[in-house]
């Protein structure tokens, strides 16, 4: 009889194509949409998790009890009670990096977009206006030799620094795992503290994961912080940034722009204040998936779901969850 993988929720049918293709055989999977009664119907016969981390709390864990690995396809885990993870004893890994590539190249292209104003020319240019107003109004920059601070050096932390280089851009970073001294002059960046990364930085890249103490890591007092003309990305969680604190900022100018993928709510509200700020470019929670790593993610977890089935350690378990 083939072991049961509760997959979730559906995806479109050429992404399940690839999950089918590289199903292992002896495995077989169950295909359900979070919170209906073939969800809970599948968990029950389920030996694994394999998909993305939405209302994963303890009717989860109960429904499961067989459950002996929870492999998310996506990096982030804050939707799944790790709390209720330890009580159960099932190990929770993310996507081993595999959308890594996809989030830092976006990075990049947020960084491009706010500072040559691309949604702003392409919407002039659409309405009839051709360069309208003068440079002074209408001002674009360059990256090289502009800082760029990194919140939070992991595997996109990582990605993002290797191509900011190629743009000849200076990167320092904050982290509270430090890398060693040979690390940094191999990636050719420079440990600092949080407020001096703000203070000197001409870009704030976040890249954090979402937990206690990263909720509103940036609020109104490190706003005031950060150095005149400097723009704010984010490309991890909304919650990292109060919100609020940020729209104040935008407003009046304390931070010259910002490029998000990310926000407190998704999808937010239709009359949400930022939509009113000309100094916000923004894009769907879209900076992870791409049609390469959709095969980079499921091959990362069937590979830990066997690994798990022949008697090994999984690997990517996360932080909270570690031995």
């Amino acid at each position: 009889m083939a072991t049961k993988i509760l997959f979730a929720p559906r995806q479109s049918d050429a992404v399940m194509e690839i999950a089918r293709s590289l199903t292992p055989a002896g495995f077989e999977l169950l295909i359900a949409d979070f919170g209906t009664p073939g969800f809970y119907a599948a968990a029950g016969q389920a030996e694994y998790y394999l998909g993305l981390a939405r209302q994963m709390g303890g009717e989860f864990f109960r429904a499961a009890p067989n459950l002996k690995l929870v492999q998310l396809l996506s990096a982030g885990y804050d939707r799944v009670d790790i709390e209720a993870a330890r009580k159960a004893g099932v190990p929770v890994s993310n996507n081993g990096g595999a959308n890594a590539i996809a989030v830092a190249e976006h990075t990049i292209m947020l960084i491009l977009a706010v500072l040559k104003r691309v949604v702003k020319f392409h919407n002039d240019v659409v309405a009839g206006k051709w360069r309208v107003g003068g440079f002074d109004d209408q001002r674009v920059y360059e990256l090289s030799r502009r800082t760029l601070g990194i919140v939070g050096l992991g595997n996109i932390g990582k990605k993002v620094a290797r191509r900011a280089a190629a743009f000849d851009m200076t990167v320092q970073y904050y982290d509270i795992a430090r890398l060693t001294e040979a690390e940094e002059d191999a990636l050719g960046v420079r440990f600092v503290l949080l407020p001096e990364l703000l203070r000197t930085s001409d870009v704030v890249s976040m890249h954090v994961p979402l937990d206690d103490s990263t909720r509103h890591m940036l609020g109104a007092p490190e706003f005031a912080q950060m150095k005149p003309g400097a723009i704010l990305i984010n490309t991890c969680r909304g919650p990292v940034v109060d919100e609020g604190a940020l729209y104040q900022a935008l407003k009046s100018g304390q931070v010259a722009a910002a490029g998000l993928d990310v926000l407190v709510e998704e999808p937010p509200a239709k009359d949400h204040p930022i939509f009113g700020l000309p100094n916000v470019t923004l894009t769907p929670h879209s900076a992870g998936p791409t049609w390469e790593n959709w095969t980079a993610r499921f091959r990362n977890g069937f590979d830990n779901i066997q690994r798990v089935a022949a008697g090994r350690a999984p690997k990517w378990v996360i932080p909270e969850l570690q031995p």
